[in-house]
């Protein structure tokens, strides 16, 4: 039934933008693709009608829901009519508010996920935010998911553009099997769209966000994003400014776009702790990359008012043969970078433990599970403790965030996976 239902799915929605031909901006990359998402949305709304993707609909049934208009409807088949319908009207009607920009974020779980959606949905705009060691378990190695990645920028033709991390060697060294011009982002020289002049605003632990400037073309502007923190965190910025240069903004109209950018849930959020401590929700997923410069933009917050740096890490889920030793490199770090308790959560926390323990950290604790660990985690915090909480979804580490906030009644509004099917699980 789910192959039929695909095949529907994907010829409807090449039908509705054959007729509609909206602007497409497809975003793909093993971190940072909702997040670039959202950038991109908000750059591009304050001049175009725009539609994105919601939830997590960057797959071969979300995607072309997306293109509809519509949400998925389960297991019920009057609930699957009704998409169908809805469909088939945009295509016999004319619907005039149908969006003339579609910002896509395109998922690969498994080798050839990236190439079936751009064949139904091309995109005129590629975006690749980085490439690393995520679902190695169907890849085997980054360079096959490298290798995948870069469909979403092959598939492009040479008047149509790419826009590339360079500072990912991966990544940059993509220019050369694409046809389309090339915008790359980053952080160092060589990078078309650059950040530079990055610092926290606000006062002791009452941090607001990170603010900086975007440089291009010899002109610069300022950006604050609010309520995140971390350098990796301009990277969606970047990416916003990056595509509005391709939509022919100039660097004024994406800052002020940029005003409306709010980090998606989960993605180095600041939030209010017990104890007057200071909360990062990272807990949207995990991989060691996406880990480690976690830990750095915590271990770097320059706060005189910090008590104690506490890392409370979940699981990073589907590395296949690097599971072991990427769990022990990320507790290395913990030890190497500061943090003073580390708090190991799952199925690998004893590799996470040894990692610290063999690194000369000391103070750490295990729990088999993020409902275990909820149960012993208020008492371990102390008065001004910054807290990094990360890890893979099925780790359901915002379950900690949840248990540690000051305000708890705020979870549906600030934490990931509040919605009651996932409450249920």
């Amino acid at each position: 039934m789910k192959t039929i239902l695909q095949a529907i799915l994907a010829f409807l929605t090449k039908k509705i933008i054959k007729k509609y031909q909206p602007r497409i901006v497809g975003i793909t990359g093993s971190i940072g693709k909702t997040s670039a998402k959202e950038a991109v949305f908000a750059v591009l709304s304050s001049r175009f009608n725009v539609r994105q993707n919601v939830k997590n609909y960057n797959n071969e049934i979300g995607v072309p829901l997306t293109v509809i208009g519509a949400v998925a409807k389960g297991k019920s088949v009057f609930g699957w009519l009704s998409v169908f319908i809805k469909a088939f009207g945009l295509l016999i009607f004319k619907d005039k508010d149908y969006p003339r920009v579609l910002v896509l974020e395109m998922g690969a779980d498994h080798p050839g996920d990236i190439a079936y959606l751009v064949k139904i949905v091309k995109p005129q705009i590629s975006v690749v935010t980085k490439v690393s060691a995520t679902h190695l378990e169907f890849f085997g190695t980054v360079a096959k998911v490298a290798k995948e990645k870069q469909k979403i920028a092959t598939c492009l033709d040479s008047d149509e553009v790419a826009i590339l991390n360079y500072d990912d060697p991966l990544v940059r060294k993509m220019q050369e099997k694409i046809k389309a011009g090339v915008i790359f982002f980053g952080h160092h020289d060589g990078a078309d769209v650059r950040a530079i002049e990055l610092y926290n605003q606000g006062d002791g632990m009452n941090i607001q966000g990170i603010k900086f400037k975007i440089q291009y073309n010899g002109s610069t502007v300022p950006v604050f994003l609010p309520n995140v923190v971390g350098a990796h965190q301009m990277n969606a910025a970047l990416i916003g400014a990056a595509v509005g240069i391709a939509f022919r903004m100039n660097l004024i109209e994406i800052s002020q776009g940029l005003k409306n950018y709010h980090s998606p849930k989960g993605r180095m959020n600041v939030i209010a702790g017990i104890k007057n401590s200071l909360l990062i929700d990272d807990t949207y997923n995990s991989s060691p990359e996406a880990a480690s410069a976690a830990l750095s933009a915590a271990s770097s917050l320059k706060i005189q008012e910090i008590n104690r740096r506490v890392a409370i890490l979940g699981d990073m889920l589907e590395l296949g043969d690097i599971t072991e030793q990427a769990h022990y490199d990320l507790g290395k770090q913990v030890a190497e970078d500061g943090f003073k308790l580390l708090v190991a959560v799952g199925e690998n926390k004893e590799h996470l433990a040894k990692g610290a323990k063999e690194n000369g950290l000391l103070n750490i604790l295990t729990f088999d599970n993020s409902e275990a660990a909820c149960d012993e985690v208020q008492n371990l915090i102390q008065n001004n403790d910054l807290v990094l909480i990360k890890g893979s979804q099925g780790a359901r580490m915002e379950r900690i965030v949840k248990e540690l906030m000051k305000e708890p009644d705020r979870a549906s509004e600030l934490l990931i996976r509040q919605e009651k099917d996932w409450l249920q699980r």
